[in-house]
């Protein structure tokens, strides 16, 4: 990997962890284990510097640094996370989201127009800070020069005084940032000013991190320590010792006659290595050298010959002699298994451009249709042998069309937590109080349409704000909570995603919405329109019944863009509403843009294809001249007549065939003249000439090399809805 994929990579990687670092802190207050989602934050920030420091990136480096001193002395509970500290975290996140787009872009330095903002941002954080208690502590640990402390590089443990066990120490566990060299930091001064509190009585060199002497860098430190610490001191005291390069090591402390938990807790922090479970347990401090040495002498020289075939495992070995808890072997065990399955997880993980996925779905698609055209051979000249191999051919097709779509299928759940930040700043603009509720974030479609659709509920989510939820004082006088609340839901059904945008706010009224489209011209003053039609007249161009314009909506435009834009992805959007007591708006959406299962039907000489997934089932029924409905099993179905539909020419026959179609709560039957079947459809869009044909959203190449149009149900209910209502009062 060169520099410039290495540098897309840590763009890349940051977008992520800033998306990550943002829903956290919209959360933290909902979280279960605040201290988790704190850590969080923090590993964010931290990572970011450090990579960033990789690159020389050093405006992103020292703006990170300060950030991540703040969330340090959030983590050890010397200042407390409040709502002003969270927007003036999600502004940072802003602001490194600002640097890395700039970076992108190719500038690497430092942009002297945004300079004034981060400054002002890193002068409100260190006035949220708790202050430069620190500095004393480091001054003293750079100056203090007692007697040289020996410390050993080779792996291995110094005993200096054994007359008491481990348990009467502090265990102290130290690993070094890689730059505190450079920072001017000398590690040793650390343990001598350490030894000023107390007494070290034993120390281990950690040496694991420590690359080949070729490949070392003189300016970099590798070492970490584990210490047992005699002192009457308090772990405040202790830890103010390091307090100076706190942002640049990790620091463990455990105190004396601690319980066996908090080792086991410590062995589950220490730093992701293949480390031997006896150096695991050495540094913990639960076992003597002494112990381990016996321990390895009896894994290498067995005391039986079963022994030898089946070597005695050493955490077994040291809980037989009584020298270690089980308890402390499980947890090592267990994390030597966590690092194990870490590194087989990364190995089975890579990174693909989206370009070639979108590539390999065309060139399945042409597979598709290649397959279908040798089956119709096959069937042609009636060869048996051929059919077979084509049937064969047909079933790996479908299974590699299943697999490459799946590597497109993406969880709108990443869709869905951009709006945790949306609600959490309109509802400042607005002043009003807002929650949101996010269901069904597991829910998979295809990454085209997550990227097409976070724009329309996005105008979505801020008008069900600005117009949906009523202020605080109006809701608490119609006996609702002062707080809106908005939910976000998605779940699959008929083959396609249902995406809910919901509030609990004052609901649509039909009566002013009816009057102001009757006003525009968009409907006739004695027309009669059903609910759901006078709802859906907000998606009108130019429709809007905001009594006063505000910076977010009431202009008039936008939802029907967000209509435009929905079924521009072969998708529909319904609004339904209880007055006093919210709306929905429902958009359903395909799973894929790229290859369906279809079934055919013909009328006269056309073709169609209607997605499999759309049909409820298929009968045969003989209609009569002009009948526009059924009675099927109690219940009217509204015919949909494509003859009569696209103007088709010839008769229809006796006999016609009813393909019932479903989507969400409505039913229709399609009045066909034959059924042909299945058929794995490569959907290939229309022409822009033909963008405004009505119930045709695409077409497909058949095995014959003839063109079939792809029916558009969701326009096709369109055409009967009112009707199956109008029939049934009428019977």
């Amino acid at each position: 990997m060169n520099l410039d994929e290495a540098l897309q990579t840590f763009i890349t990687e940051s977008r992520e962890l800033l998306e990550d670092m943002e829903n956290a802190l919209l959360n933290v207050d909902i979280a279960g284990d605040q201290g988790e989602a704190i850590n969080a934050i923090f590993r964010a920030a931290h990572t970011i510097k450090g990579s960033a420091g990789l690159f020389s990136l050093d405006h992103i480096v020292a703006f990170t640094h300060v950030v991540e001193s703040l969330l340090d002395e959030v983590r050890d509970g010397r200042v407390t996370l409040n709502d002003e500290m969270i927007v003036l975290l999600l502004s940072c996140c802003d602001y490194l989201s600002g640097m890395t787009d700039a970076l992108a872009a190719g500038q690497l330095d430092a942009d002297p127009d945004t300079a004034p903002e981060g400054e002002m941002l890193l002068q409100q954080l260190r006035r949220h800070m708790a202050g430069g208690a620190g500095q004393a502590h480091a001054g003293a640990a750079a100056d203090a020069a007692p007697a040289p402390l020996a410390v050993h590089a080779e792996p291995g443990v110094e005993r200096i005084d054994q007359q008491r066990g481990d348990s009467d120490y502090w265990h102290i566990s130290l690993r070094f940032g890689r730059g505190v060299l450079q920072n001017g930091m000398d590690p040793i001064a650390f343990l001598r000013y350490l030894a000023k509190l107390g007494k070290i009585v034993g120390i281990a060199t950690v040496p694991d991190a420590l690359p080949a002497a070729e490949e070392m860098d003189a300016e970099l430190c590798y070492l970490g320590f584990e210490i047992a610490f005699d002192s009457t001191a308090d772990r405040e005291a202790i830890a103010g010792v390091f307090e100076f390069v706190q942002d640049d090591c990790e620091i463990r402390i455990i105190p004396p006659h601690s319980k066996v938990s908090h080792y086991v807790d410590l062995i589950r922090a220490l730093p992701e290595q293949a480390a031997r479970l006896g150096e695991i347990l050495v540094r913990c401090g639960s076992v003597t050298s002494h112990e381990l040495e016996g321990a390895l002498h009896q894994q290498s020289h067995p005391g039986n010959a079963q022994d030898e075939v089946t070597p005695q495992q050493l955490g077994s070995i040291l809980v037989g002699a009584g020298s270690v808890p089980p308890v402390v072997v499980e947890a090592a065990l267990a994390k030597q298994k966590q690092v194990s399955e870490q590194k087989a997880q990364e190995s089975r993980s890579i990174r693909v451009d989206s370009d070639k996925l979108d590539r390999l779905i065309d060139l399945v698609g042409e597979l598709i249709i290649a397959g279908a055209r040798a089956n119709m051979i096959a069937q042609h000249i009636q060869n048996t042998e051929l059919q077979e191999c084509t049937s064969t051919l047909s079933g790996l097709v479908e299974e590699v069309r299943d697999a490459a779509l799946e590597l497109r299928m993406v969880k709108i759940g990443a869709t869905f937590n951009r709006f945790q930040r949306v609600v959490h700043d309109v509802a400042r603009e607005l002043g009003k109080d807002i929650g949101l509720i996010v269901d069904g974030e597991d829910s998979e479609l295809d990454k085209t349409v997550v990227e097409k659709i976070g724009d329309p509920l996005m105008h979505l989510v801020r008008n069900a704000m600005d117009h949906g939820i009523e202020p605080g004082e109006v809701r608490v006088a119609n006996g609702k909570p002062a707080k809106g609340m908005i939910k976000l839901n998605a779940f699959h059904e008929s083959g396609s995603i249902v995406i809910e945008v919901s509030d609990d706010g004052g609901g649509l009224r039909k009566e002013k919405i009816l009057a102001k489209a009757v006003e525009r011209g968009l409907v006739d003053a004695d027309r009669k329109l059903s609910d759901s039609e006078i709802y859906n007249l907000i998606f009108e161009a130019g429709f809007s019944t905001a009594e006063k314009i505000t910076n977010l909506s009431g202009r008039g435009v936008g939802m029907d863009v967000v209509k435009r834009n929905i079924t521009a992805l072969r998708g529909s959007v319904d609004v339904s509403s209880r007055e006093g007591a919210g709306t929905t708006v429902t958009v359903r959406l395909p799973l894929t843009l790229a290859i369906i299962d279809g079934f055919l039907v013909q009328v006269g000489g056309s073709v169609f294809v209607i997605p499999l997934d759309m049909i409820e089932e298929c009968i045969e029924y003989a209609t009569e001249p002009g009948q526009d409905y059924c009675n099927l099993r109690g219940q009217v179905l509204p015919f949909v007549r494509l003859r009569e539909l696209f103007r088709i020419g010839g008769a229809s026959t006796r006999r016609e065939s009813i393909v019932v179609l479903k989507l969400g709560t409505h039913r229709a039957g399609l009045v066909v003249d034959t059924l042909l079947g299945e058929f794995q459809t490569v959907i290939k869009p229309l022409s822009p000439m033909f963008s405004e044909v009505k119930c045709i959203s695409g077409s497909t190449i058949l095995g014959s090399g003839e063109v079939a149009l792809i029916l558009d149900v969701a326009a096709l209910m369109h055409t009967v809805s009112g009707k199956g209502a109008a029939v049934a009062l009428a019977a």
